[in-house]
């Protein structure tokens, strides 16, 4: 029996007396896809930290490949903090990063991921010198270097023009094919045309599937 990428059981969060979150449930196995739709404010970022074990949950259980032990190293994570060093070039950030996953030969990885995202023209560029959407790529391989078993992405078109955007669906189509399981949020349905993936609906707490499906 497969091991499940991703369980989540009953998962409930509040900020004080304030529920965001109330009972959620989620499988996701691997090599499979599962979008989080909902408004701002409706709790996906919160939903993500649960996911990614950066926040425990106020009730319920969240287990990542069978384990309630996050294994950081499987795992490849964006949300709206880059995460990226600014004063450090394109180039530099991606060496870092491929070195700090004790990564063979982080300088050649670095170049590959700099291609792929189509930044060769600005690998030497300080990350504070770039366009948003420029770091949003920079951020998204970031993400990806290391080939995680679990990619969460919070709202991963955010910034990015239709060629930007096009790019990463076919990064996380490629993601998928090689068996990553994959949970990312949006707005809404319409960015997330040509990504196979099981939509959910997130609304006053609740997750249900999405209606638009």
């Amino acid at each position: 029996m497969t091991t499940l990428a991703l369980q989540a059981h009953a998962v409930s969060h509040s900020f004080g007396s304030v529920p965001v979150l109330r009972g959620l449930n989620c499988d996701l196995a691997p090599g499979c896809a599962a979008a989080i739709i909902g408004s701002n404010g409706s709790g996906k970022s919160t939903l993500v930290r649960i996911f990614a074990g950066l926040l425990k949950p106020t009730a319920g259980s969240m287990v990542l490949f069978g384990d309630s032990r996050i294994d950081r190293r499987r795992l490849g994570l964006l949300t709206h903090q880059t995460f990226l060093y600014r004063n450090l070039t394109a180039r530099e950030n991606l060496e870092f990063y491929a070195a700090l996953y004790g990564m063979r030969n982080p300088p050649q990885i670095a170049a590959e991921w700099i291609e792929r995202i189509g930044l060769e023209a600005l690998a030497a560029y300080r990350v504070r010198t770039i366009s948003r959407g420029n770091e949003q790529r920079l951020a998204i391989a970031r993400a990806l270097i290391a080939n995680p078993d679990l990619l969460i992405m919070d709202e991963p078109f955010t910034a990015l023009d239709v060629a930007g955007a096009e790019l990463v669906k076919g990064l996380i189509a490629e993601s998928m094919e090689r068996g990553c399981a994959v949970v990312l949020t949006a707005h809404s349905g319409a960015t997330l045309t040509a990504i196979a993936c099981e939509r959910y609906e997130l609304s006053r707490g609740r997750l249900a599937a999405d209606k638009g499906t």
